[in-house]
């Protein structure tokens, strides 16, 4: 799977608040949930992202509560995969979950906001085409690759499950 778009760069800790506000919770509407996603950081984000764009972050992305809508909304926006220096472990399992990609990247602090990337998922290649660069990192294991393409855990087995 080769996912490629225009980055969205954030800090470190990044929680589930930050990702999609406790007032919003009353929705599980994915385009509903995109339409607010991030706005208690970054209130333009919204507006701003077009489909296939990727958030790059630092380290331990997705802390706080366990919510699932945190990856919901986070896809409900549009965006195609999210690269960070490490993940809260609940937000590793919504993301899966919900058929989000993610990858962690040591070196995610080189990448610039807007800068253009293309993700080899199978290969756990990174390229920044705008900056010329190329990062190796863990490939996205086949299985999630299925997860992700056949839209989260529960279509997947639904599909799998239900010949």
């Amino acid at each position: 799977m080769l996912l490629k778009g225009t980055v969205h760069k954030f800090g470190d800790d990044i929680n589930t608040d930050d990702i999609i506000a406790a007032k919003y919770l009353v929705s599980t509407d994915a385009l509903e949930l995109g339409s607010h996603c991030m706005e208690s950081i970054r209130p333009e984000f919204p507006g701003k992202v077009r489909q296939g764009d990727i958030i790059v972050a630092g380290r331990n992305f997705g802390c706080g509560s366990s919510r699932e809508h945190a990856p919901v909304a986070i896809k409900g926006c549009g965006i195609s995969a999210v690269v960070a220096k490490s993940f809260a472990a609940i937000f590793f399992r919504n993301a899966i979950n919900i058929g989000l990609p993610f990858l962690e990247l040591q070196d995610a602090g080189k990448i610039m906001d807007g800068d253009l990337l293309e993700i080899d998922l199978a290969r756990g290649i990174i390229k920044n085409l705008s900056q010329d660069k190329r990062y190796q990192t863990q490939p996205f294991p086949p299985f999630l690759q299925e997860i992700v393409a056949g839209g989260g855990l529960m279509q997947y087995i639904k599909k799998r499950y239900n010949r």
